[in-house]
């Protein structure tokens, strides 16, 4: 089985050629990336960087200030969005395409399934996001089935909860501060989305949307009312189905442990059922839900950040010793093939920006373990790969160091590699075609080496300790192996580079059935060098890593 390699794309950013980027400006002034704008040769170029998967993130209708009063998508109220675009995690309308990313407004769901079509021909996979715990506060189909009721359409809104309720309501009472609704009026308010059972949501809460209910009475006990089945649930499944009969080969589902797992078990089986090869992707944060995650809910892969991008960004950022890596792999139990590892998403933060390493290059050592540690899959955003900053104050979210998922905005960095489509890179610095071709190799590397994408990992750390020749604090030392091919992994978190000497105990040979004898060849698959080493039971294989780098040693 090949190794999944996603490619993150922000689709109102990616494209984008208008670089004027006036905080908080509309789409007239700043722009938007186009569907048509993904094309072939942005396709190709994507592909031929060891990319199997696109995640295309913002495509399903969410709530925005733009007016589309003449194709009868009017404005949200301009204080239920946060920023100027909107979040793409507020959902005004599951069954439709954002119009912000049509080239012809009326034929938005002709130019997505132009996009998926083109994605599939170029021999890629398309990712979208599900989104089902919240939807925006002023959510209404216009393009949903006839046959299908709106959500909240049948809700009894006199009672803070019904099993069938697509809401939750605060019965008698108004939506109301601290957040300055003005004009915009909801009565009776209903719960906002991240479990905010209040008519007063805060600032810092998602009150730009509102909770679904899936049969849980959060009031009461959390007590659970699953049978009959929910018209939520009913309602949710028809919407992946939907979207399933578009061509789409997986769902990133947001927000997946605010869902009921039995839900996802209903769901998932549901859709695999008629659509075998749809994967789904949970976005889940609690280490002890991974497993029942996998085993009951059937996810297929699941968010990976609180324990190796949290570890790994500490690692970076000189808060922890590399030896906290080996806890990861410890922890993960059986579920260590269906996590999803990254550096990078919307969610967080750019490794190059000043709220994180400062510098694109202190990024390596990280992701080369992402990539490398498990066969499962890694993930990378779109100006991950050219060391875009994210340092810009586009509007809502301010300069935090992420690439506001809130603002129309352009990415310098994305915009120079874009070039209008040409793709001649002449306009990135020595710096960043350094960077792509890095990540380029690496993705490339993880996936067609057996050893990385179907092979044994050993860890060597337990027999490292420290030592002149060997850091555990600052290096990470693993095999990876299949058949008769073994790779040697060593990553530096140092600013110096540095000869590196790695004990090989007895087992790994035994473990990894590796083949005993002395002088070996080796290369080097980053830079290309071969090297001559010394493997043998029991002794130290020295070699050297470069700062801030590592090595993917493949031995002959």
């Amino acid at each position: 089985m090949r190794k999944i390699t996603i490619y993150q794309i922000l689709c109102r950013v990616f494209g984008n050629g208008n670089s004027n980027n006036k905080p908080n400006g509309s789409i007239y002034e700043n722009g938007c990336g186009k569907m048509n704008g993904i094309c072939n040769k942005a396709l190709k170029e994507i592909k031929n960087m060891g990319i199997t998967h696109i995640w295309f993130t913002g495509l399903i209708a969410h709530a925005s200030k733009t007016d589309y009063s003449n194709y009868g998508i009017p404005p949200s109220h301009h204080n239920t969005v946060k920023g100027v675009a909107g979040s793409p995690y507020a959902i005004r309308d599951y069954y439709d395409i954002n119009p912000d990313l049509a080239e012809s407004i009326p034929d938005r769901m002709k130019e997505f399934e132009n996009l998926v079509e083109r994605v599939h021909k170029m021999g890629l996979k398309i990712i979208i996001d599900f989104v089902p715990n919240h939807v925006a506060r002023e959510y209404r189909s216009i393009n949903k089935p006839a046959h299908i009721s709106d959500l909240g359409a049948n809700d009894d809104i006199g009672k803070s909860f019904h099993p069938n309720n697509n809401f939750y309501y605060i019965v008698d009472q108004a939506l109301s501060g601290p957040i300055e609704w003005g004009d915009y009026n909801e009565k009776p308010a209903k719960a906002t989305g991240n479990d905010k059972f209040t008519s007063s949501p805060n600032y810092y809460d998602w009150y730009e949307t509102v909770k679904i209910n899936y049969g849980v009475d959060y009031v009461n006990n959390f007590s659970e009312h699953f049978n009959p089945i929910p018209d939520t649930w009913k309602k949710m499944k028809d919407i992946l189905s939907f979207w399933a009969s578009k061509g789409v080969d997986g769902f990133r589902c947001d927000m997946a442990e605010m869902v009921p797992i039995q839900f996802w078990e209903y769901s998932i089986k549901f859709i695999k059922r008629k659509y075998p090869h749809i994967q789904f992707i949970a976005e889940i944060y609690n280490p002890g839900s991974l497993s029942k995650y996998v085993s009951i809910a059937n996810f297929d892969f699941i968010y990976d950040k609180v324990s190796l991008y949290d570890t790994l960004r500490a690692v970076t950022c000189g808060n922890d010793s590399a030896t906290a890596i080996t806890r990861c792999w410890q922890r993960t139990g059986d579920v260590g093939n269906n996590l999803l590892h990254f550096m990078e998403n919307h969610d967080e933060q750019r490794i190059a920006s000043s709220f994180f390493a400062d510098s694109a290059e202190k990024g390596r050592p990280s992701m080369i373990v992402s990539a490398c540690f498990d066969t499962c899959p890694v993930m990378i955003y779109s100006g991950q790969e050219l060391g875009e900053r994210g340092m810009e104050s586009e509007g809502f979210s301010g300069c935090d160091g992420r690439t506001s998922i809130f603002d129309y905005w352009s990415v310098d960095t994305l915009q120079r590699w874009y070039n209008n489509g040409k793709f001649n890179y002449t306009l990135l610095t020595k710096e960043e075609k350094e960077l792509r071709n890095f990540y380029s190799l690496l993705l490339k590397i993880c996936t067609t080496e057996k050893s990385i994408s179907r092979g044994k990992f050993f860890d060597l750390m337990y027999v490292n300790p420290y030592s002149s020749e060997f850091n555990p604090h600052k290096y990470y030392a693993f095999f990876r192996s299949f058949g008769k091919e073994l790779i040697l992994i060593v990553v530096n978190f140092d600013d110096k580079s540095s000869m590196v000497s790695i004990f090989i105990p007895e087992h790994a040979f035994d473990y990894l059935a590796i083949k005993r004898g002395g002088k070996r060849k080796a290369i080097e698959l980053i830079s290309g060098l071969e090297e001559e080493i010394i493997l043998l039971p029991d002794a130290t294989l020295t070699t050297k890593v470069p700062a801030n780098n590592g090595i993917i040693l493949k031995i002959l």
